[in-house]
Formats: C-alpha cells, sequence, structure tokens
C-alpha cells in the first residue's frame, strides 16, 4: 500500500501547458503516473503531450474521476487555483509553487480544513507512490519498499531516498511537506498515516532548523508502533539567518538544531548526524 495516493489514482496537472508543467508531465508519466486531464485557460478542447486539456478543474472534475492535482501555478494565481480545485472536490492538492503570499496561503490551508482536504505544499517537491508521482521528485530516486519517508527538504530527501534505493530499500511513499511558514500538512499528519499503512515497516523524518514542527512530531511519536529515523539540516545556522526555505530560520533561541534533537532522542526517534547514516539505520532496523 501507500498513502494519500497510489497507482490507481487518476490525477490533474493545473498549469500543464507551461515550461515547468510540460517537462514535469512527461517525467510524472514515465514514473507511470496517469494525468488524466490539464487545465489550462484558453486552451480548452485541445490535447497535450496525449493529454485532454479544459478551460476548468470544474470542467475536467466533470469529464474524469480526478483523485489528485499537482499546482505549476505562477504565484499570484495559485490561491484562486487552488481553491478552485478545493471546491471542485479533489481531496489531494499538491502546490509546488514558492514565493506564495503569506496570506494567501492560510486562506488557502484554511479552507482545505474546512473541506478535509489534504494540502501538500506550498514550495514542495511534492509526493511519490508507487507508479503515482505528484511534483518533480527525481524518478530515478524512488523505489518500492516498506521505508514511509516524510520531509521538510527536497535535496536532502532525494539524497536519502537515492541511497535507499541503491542499498536495494525501497519506500511505500515519500512526502515533501514544503519550506514556507504556512505549511498545508505538518510531520504528525503524514506520520499518522504511515503508522495505519501496513506496508509501513519504518518511517524517516527529515527536518531543519525553525519552527516547532519536529518538537510536535516528537509528542506523536512517542505513541508510535513504528520505528523512526530522524535526519535534521541547519547544524551549524547563526540564529536569526534564513537558510534555503522561509521557515527555516532559528527565531529567539526557538528552532534550534539542539532542542529538535534532543525531542526526537526523547521521544524514540534515531536521530542520524549525517545524511549516510540515516540508510545504515534503517538498514539494522529492517534486519
Amino acid at each position: 500500500m501507500a498513502i494519500l495516493v497510489n497507482e490507481q489514482s487518476k490525477v490533474l496537472i493545473q498549469g500543464i501547458t507551461g515550461k515547468q508543467g510540460t517537462f514535469h508531465l512527461k517525467k510524472m508519466q514515465e514514473f507511470g503516473t496517469t494525468v488524466v486531464a490539464g487545465v489550462a485557460p484558453g486552451k480548452g478542447g485541445r490535447i497535450h503531450e496525449g493529454v485532454p486539456l479544459y478551460e476548468t478543474v470544474f470542467e475536467a472534475v466533470e469529464a474524469h474521476p480526478i483523485d489528485a492535482t499537482v499546482l505549476f501555478i505562477p504565484a499570484p494565481y495559485c490561491k484562486d487555483a487552488a481553491l478552485e480545485a478545493i471546491e471542485a472536490g479533489i481531496k489531494v492538492i499538491v502546490i509546488i509553487t514558492e514565493h506564495i503570499p503569506v496570506m494567501d496561503e492560510l486562506i488557502i490551508v484554511n479552507r482545505a480544513k474546512m473541506k478535509g482536504v489534504t494540502i501538500i505544499g506550498p514550495n514542495t517537491f511534492g509526493m511519490a507512490s508507487w507508479k503515482c508521482k505528484l511534483g518533480i521528485l527525481p524518478n530515478v530516486a524512488f523505489s518500492q519498499g516498506p521505508v514511509g519517508v516524510v520531509a521538510r527538504s527536497g535535496t536532502l530527501t532525494y539524497e536519502i531516498v537515492g541511497s535507499l534505493t541503491s542499498e536495494g530499500i525501497g519506500q511505500t511513499s515519500v512526502v515533501g511537506l514544503g519550506g514556507d511558514r504556512v505549511p498545508g500538512t505538518n510531520f504528525v499528519d503524514m506520520l499518522k498515516l504511515f503508522e495505519a499503512d501496513p506496508e509501513t515497516k519504518a518511517v524517516i523524518l527529515v527536518g531543519e532548523i525553525g519552527g516547532n514542527a519536529e518538537e510536535e512530531a516528537s509528542e506523536y511519536i512517542k505513541t508510535m508502533s513504528k520505528p523512526v529515523v530522524a535526519y535534521l539540516a541547519g547544524k551549524s545556522a547563526p540564529p536569526g539567518k534564513r537558510m534555503g526555505h522561509a521557515g527555516a530560520i532559528i527565531e529567539r533561541g526557538k528552532g534550534t538544531y539542539e532542542g529538535k534533537v534532543k525531542a526526537l532522542t526523547e521521544a524514540g526517534a534515531q536521530v542520524a548526524t549525517f545524511p549516510y547514516e540515516v540508510v545504515d539505520k534503517i538498514k539494522a532496523l529492517l534486519k
């Protein structure tokens, strides 16, 4: 099994005809993703890379069963695109875009919670389950297996997941929460899904400095039956300086590397000092 989506999921892409949308459509199709429709205002009725185009999400939903959508939409227009997908009844929405205004993010996330919709992102690499990729995760990194991965950092996740795959250890699902201050989902949301998934035998948490997401995750990890291995980025980051993501910043002594390691360790998670140690710890746990 997998969480949120699987090889049977039907996928929509909003912004499918743009440069990024077109490139990643092809990569998603190569991965095995079933992309059934795209939304491109002004181009409805056409076919793009074998995918039928529609003027609106509502038209696409009327024509096809759709389980998830991926947004390759410029930041100023993301709010309207996401709200349209929510109102159309799509239950999993992946927002790749970064630099979305904070107030727009708040509106999107609040509406999604009201409607029971899962938002992955904004500012995320997306997610992948076997034969269903939503976003920009490199195809070669992912393989099918027993490890769930949830992360705030993209490139570190590619490195860790790629190393797992090269060692013959596959993944049930890989989920990127996104690097912004207003994420649609959090570690606890995904840990609960992995805990309930019978095929996930262990979970990797890739965190970073800033905020309190890892501390909140620690409280839930205490209740989990499945082992968790964590890696945290930002060990040497100076306080008050944003490191890559809007959410990766230590403020007023909160969100420090040391504090997060302490919380995770006390919760029973194994914390790796270097990325390569994550694979070693997972291999030992799965023996």
